[in-house]
């Protein structure tokens, strides 16, 4: 008995598997796209991309599937479509059992904004590469300024905006970054009518730190609008120009 139960069950499940696949194949085959959802999912702190500017554009290029039969939407024409915006990173697009077709969209992430004189702005991402600016959002990320090389913002002032990163409380400290033709480095802070003068983009955590000791022994002592430059390019000492 216990034998013909076992039988009659796995003849159940196979007669119900042959009929998901005959009766599910063919609505896949005979449905139209009911809905058609585009998702930016780590849009919560960073907004580069809107949903509905995707949407436009997919229309614009014919490929909107709302309301299409199924079996004529091509995803794999929808995502590479979307990854042509040079904000995206990356993107999965599929469809559902109910009818639906999906696009999951993912961001790339500035890590500096770059303005350099007489260019266009741009940002360098968490991969170090050249990426536009988002015509819908800004992104609080540091600013950089002056003589700025594309070369030298990937690298060296790359490394000096995750420290930055890593470091929230000089992060938010930080206004500006200003780049001189010698590649000397100046800081324009939140607080404070003066510039930072770092010098070359080495050293900069001893540097940081020297500053951090000038703060509390010299600037809470005499006044925040004192100097008009903090120069801490030179060794074991913090050089000062009255205003």
């Amino acid at each position: 008995m216990k034998k013909f139960l076992l039988i009659f069950a796995a003849l159940l499940i196979i007669g119900y598997l042959v009929f998901a696949v005959f009766y599910f194949g063919k609505a896949s085959q005979t449905d139209v796209c009911n809905r058609f959802e585009v998702i930016v999912k780590d849009s919560g702190n960073t907004k580069l991309i809107q949903a509905v500017e995707v949407e436009t554009f997919l229309k614009q290029k014919g490929l909107n599937p709302d309301g299409k039969p199924l079996k004529e939407v091509n995803t794999h024409a929808i995502k590479e479509a979307v990854l042509t915006n040079r904000l995206v990173k990356s993107a999965e697009v599929y469809t559902t059992a109910q009818g639906a077709v999906v696009a999951n969209i993912y961001q790339r992430k500035p890590v500096l904004r770059v303005i350099p004189d007489g260019e266009a702005s741009y940002y360098i991402d968490n991969n170090r590469e050249r990426m536009p600016v988002s015509l819908s959002y800004a992104i609080y990320v540091p600013l950089v300024t002056g003589a700025v090389k594309e070369d030298y913002a990937k690298n060296e002032l790359y490394d000096f905006a995750q420290y930055l990163n890593d470091n929230p409380d000089w992060d938010a400290w930080v206004d500006q970054i200003v780049v001189r033709k010698n590649r000397d480095v100046e800081i324009i802070p939140r607080i404070g009518d003066f510039r930072i003068v770092l010098g070359k983009l080495d050293d900069y955590p001893a540097k940081l730190a020297k500053f951090s000791l000038f703060i509390e022994k010299g600037l809470n002592v005499v006044g925040w609008n004192r100097y008009s430059e903090v120069n801490l390019k030179y060794d074991n000492q913090v050089v000062c120009t009255r205003k």
